[in-house]
């Protein structure tokens, strides 16, 4: 008798939960789009966004490796970069920048000495995504929607790497929302 009294009170905790959030964000596709391109940018929420994991790094740091044959944060960084803008300009009915189909080069091609100049386009062009997702067309957006989450999860995935790396490196404030 206990354990039904207490999937019960589960179960009705977890629907007032479920309808809490539903209260809080609209959920439409357009808005649970918005929401994975602008917490992998730069709102927190369950993990560090893009602007906090690459803020206050050295060209030192952004090159370091944990093993030579690891991506270091500045590599990982320019990775997010190119198939934002390659994606990006695809949804835009634009030509995208020429690509050998290599995917090694989409990390190995960083230049330290930009890593500034990196951080700042990678912010730029976030904030292009979350405009082109804003102002589409509900069509556009549908069919678009698969890639674009997508690419909230592959930004997701390897911030997740440079806050690692971070941790690893010892450059990695906790205050910053992973301890």
């Amino acid at each position: 008798m206990k354990r039904l009294i207490a999937l019960v009170m589960l179960s009705l905790s977890l629907h007032a939960f479920a309808q809490d959030q539903s209260k809080e964000k609209p959920m439409t596709l357009r808005g649970v789009l918005l929401e994975q391109l602008k917490t992998t940018h730069n709102v927190e929420d369950w993990f560090v966004p893009a602007n906090i994991a690459v803020q206050g790094l050295t060209p030192e740091q952004v090159n370091w490796k944990s093993k030579p044959d690891m991506h270091s944060i500045g590599e990982l960084t320019y990775h997010i970069l190119f198939w934002d803008k390659q994606s990006l300009a695809k949804f835009k009915g634009e030509t995208p920048e020429k690509f050998s189909g290599n995917n090694d080069e989409t990390f190995t091609n960083f230049d330290s000495k930009k890593w500034d100049a990196t951080v700042r386009e990678l912010d730029a062009v976030m904030t292009e995504w979350e405009k082109a997702v804003e102002s589409a067309d509900d069509k556009k957006l549908a069919e678009s929607a698969s890639t674009i989450a997508h690419i909230g999860t592959h930004n997701a995935y390897h911030i997740g790497q440079i806050v690692s790396i971070r941790k690893e490196q010892g450059s990695w404030d906790p205050a910053k929302g992973v301890k």
